[in-house]
């Protein structure tokens, strides 16, 4: 099977995915996967979060069944575990947690160890009956629409791989990765030995990147509690005159040309 990598993934995905579907099939292993309960729990760590308890609950399976289960997918290297790196919530023993705060619970993410997998249970598993009988079309329209899910974490694992390789002469990393808390998500954060803490964006979008997404990466900031000594934004397409200008070493701006220094 010979793939056009000249053609758009779109076209690319039609003429060669939807046309030999069962060749593709067979390339879940093991088989089983496909069927109740992994085709549900995969299904849910693909389209949501990756929240280790959610996507249990999203697939809905007990606790101890998912734990099971979840052990299992990364023993066969299916799945891997993101670990959070969350500090648990401090309060006064006097004072009671807000509400939201009581039931909050701090998860580790699952990650897929093969995009091809993600693929399958994120855009395939649901169209699977009708891709067997020749019938692509709904699948072809839903995975347009929602191809950004997909390239995105591609993207922000590439971006992280930069980050590192930006500092690796500079500074000593000791963690890395996204990160999320009780208040919000980031898609990277590095943190050096000596406690530097660099905060980044990925922005995968047709149009540059101005001013406000930075205001905004910092507001988010503040609100979750993280002290940024330095912010990187990643963009597709470039960035506004006005965030070039205020590129320095607190700001870092990069853009796709940046990531051939990743080969």
């Amino acid at each position: 099977m010979t793939l056009d990598f000249y053609d758009d993934v779109f076209s690319m995905v039609e003429s060669n995915f939807v046309e030999n579907f069962s060749q593709y099939q067979d390339l879940v292993r093991p088989s089983y996967l496909l069927e109740t309960p992994y085709k549900e729990l995969l299904v849910a760590v693909a389209r949501g979060d990756g929240k280790f308890y959610s996507a249990i609950r999203k697939a809905k399976l007990s606790e101890s069944t998912g734990e099971r289960i979840v052990a299992e997918l990364v023993s066969l290297n299916v799945l891997n575990v993101e670990y959070s790196r969350e500090a648990p919530l401090k309060h006064h023993p006097k004072h009671k947690l807000k509400k939201e705060q009581r039931t909050y619970r701090i998860q580790h993410k699952l990650r897929f160890v093969k995009p091809f997998m993600r693929f399958w249970f994120g855009f395939v598993s649901y169209y699977s009956e009708a891709l067997a009988s020749g019938e692509g079309k709904n699948f072809l329209d839903n995975f347009e629409r929602h191809y950004e899910r997909l390239r995105s974490l591609v993207y922000e694992h590439l971006s992280n791989a930069l980050l590192l390789q930006h500092y690796a002469d500079q500074i000593e990393i000791i963690s890395s990765g996204s990160y999320w808390n009780i208040h919000s998500e980031f898609d990277i954060l590095l943190i050096s030995k000596k406690r530097k803490v660099i905060l980044g964006e990925c922005k995968y979008k047709q149009r540059k990147i101005c001013k406000n997404e930075l205001s905004k990466l910092q507001a988010k900031a503040v609100a979750s509690g993280i002290n940024a000594d330095v912010y990187a934004i990643f963009s597709k397409s470039g960035f506004s005159n006005e965030l070039k200008s205020m590129k320095n070493d607190t700001l870092l701006l990069f853009d796709l040309d940046d990531l051939a220094l990743l080969y």
